[in-house]
């Protein structure tokens, strides 16, 4: 018998699973994505029961490319899109209302309140987060206030609330398992990250019964088996991590000090600090991620909420390329922008700006503007906003980057990739598997289920596939990055 691990990757716009042999071999891959729901401008749902069916779908369609069994998964490890919100009926298993996604704006007028009010600081001191619409808990406040009997079902207990890993963890277990891992607990702006547990007294300013909460466990855990008829064997979920600090796990950023930037529709970089807890003054967030045993330790976060999705916009909004592999081959066939930047904030500006009223601009355009410059600002902006937080985070941790590394599925763009390194002026080091977020997951669950005894296993399977050092001046990087600067402020109202 082959023991495997399937790793469940639930992303904003797709689910991805891998199943990952004991050297760390991805020998299985399914993908599918799902629906996208904008019933207001700045408003993004998802529809929780198609998730969870396209989930299973894709775990199918996985097995059956890796020609496995459902008998030879040793463990399922889970990573999701994190701050998405589901709320179900415990008894029916059954969504009370769509899942408000972690791009909707809807509950910024609940932040601005709780920040007139003075609670700002109050929360960034518990949470390690800023009062913003990106986060759980204004989320689940909307909904509760807004779904008809939804305060009255979840007084009496009855209903539950779950970042999308915990909706799945209670569907795979048909409801006996309601908990969550620390990383996800710590994205809902109601976690204590100081006693890592949730705080009853944000849970008051909110209005939301601690009833409605599952419990937090370590994120490489046995949470539970998955029901035999869902796959067609019972299964072990072994781990859980927010996709980021998944991603910095499979990373192999298990020490202070080390980071990753995550390259899917949002960016997400980060750097683990140990069990050190830094509270930032400038925008960035404290989070918890995970040791090299899956333990909670301390970690700074920079979000950039549109990266991937900029480019969607240019195949799917502007119609002007067909998919995202060709705008590779665009930016290069042009050797500047001439002075054109894309600023991508169709959902606000996230970290260092946390400026929800921003909204998207392409600044700069002349007459001789055309297609390719247009897709090239694009795919540079990913990369200014990249330097946007390497700035802050180098200057609040006290550990200057000398190399990034990255994942998600736009660093196959080697444009991209090497203006990275460009206008940082660092190495980026881009590894074999891509699907790092992924892995991370199956190194969690590998752990717990016994795959892999120890960390020190898993240490050598993360193997780089390309490095690319910078080229350019300082003062030609630099003058670049004053005009994305000075891009920013035309879309700040």
């Amino acid at each position: 018998m082959n023991p495997y691990i399937m790793a469940i990757d639930q992303g904003t716009t797709g689910t991805t699973v891998l199943i990952v042999n004991s050297k760390g071999e991805v020998v299985g891959k399914g993908y599918q994505e799902f629906s996208q729901i904008y019933p207001k401008p700045g408003w993004v749902e998802h529809d929780p029961m198609e998730i969870w069916q396209v989930t299973i779908e894709v775990a199918k369609k996985a097995l059956e490319n890796a020609r496995a069994k459902a008998s030879e998964i040793q463990g399922i490890g889970i990573t999701n899109q994190r701050e998405t919100t589901v709320l179900w009926d415990r008894k029916t298993g059954k969504p009370i209302y769509n899942a408000i996604v972690w791009q909707c704006r809807r509950t910024a007028p609940l932040c601005e309140a709780l920040k007139e009010k003075g609670l700002a600081k109050k929360f960034q001191q518990k949470t390690g987060l800023v009062v913003d619409a990106y986060f759980s808990g204004t989320k689940i406040a909307w909904l509760l206030d807004n779904v008809p009997g939804a305060r009255e079902k979840a007084s009496k207990g009855e209903l539950a609330f779950g970042t999308i890993d915990t909706w799945l963890l209670s569907q795979l277990t048909k409801g006996k398992v309601h908990a969550t891992d620390f990383t996800n607990a710590s994205r809902t702006l109601i976690y204590n990250i100081h006693e890592k547990k949730w705080d009853k007294e944000l849970l008051d300013i909110l209005n939301i019964p601690e009833s409605i909460l599952p419990e937090v466990r370590p994120s490489s855990f046995l949470y539970g088996k998955s029901e035999p008829e869902i796959l067609g064997h019972s299964i072990p979920i072994g781990g859980i991590a927010g996709d980021q600090q998944s991603a910095l796990y499979g990373q192999g950023c298990w020490e202070s000090g080390t980071g990753k930037n995550t390259y899917g529709t949002g960016s997400f970089l980060l750097i683990n600090t140990g069990h050190r807890l830094a509270i930032s003054e400038k925008g960035l967030l404290t989070t918890l991620a995970c040791d090299a045993k899956g333990n909670p330790v301390y970690a700074l976060e920079g979000s950039i909420f549109i990266t991937g999705a900029a480019v969607q916009w240019l195949r799917d909004g502007l119609k002007i390329i067909q998919n995202a592999g060709e705008t590779e081959a665009i930016a290069q066939s042009i050797p500047d922008t001439k002075g054109v930047y894309v600023v991508p904030a169709f959902a606000g500006l996230g970290a260092p700006y946390w400026d929800s009223e921003a909204r998207a601009a392409i600044v700069g355009l002349t007459r001789g503007s055309g297609r390719a410059e247009i897709v090239r600002a694009t795919l540079e902006s990913i990369a200014y906003q990249t330097r946007d937080i390497v700035e802050i985070m180098n200057e609040e941790s006290g550990v200057h980057l000398t190399q990034l590394k990255v994942d998600g599925g736009s660093v196959q763009n080697n444009f991209l990739m090497q203006f990275q390194a460009d206008v940082l002026g660092v190495s980026v080091d881009r590894p074999k598997i891509i699907d790092v977020t992924g892995m991370g997951a199956a190194f969690l669950a590998g752990l717990s289920t016994g795959l892999w005894k120890s960390p020190d296993e898993i240490k050598d399977v993360r193997k780089c596939e390309r490095i690319f050092a910078p080229g350019l001046a300082k003062e030609t990087r630099d003058s670049l990055y004053s005009g994305w600067k000075k891009a920013v402020t035309r879309v700040r109202l």
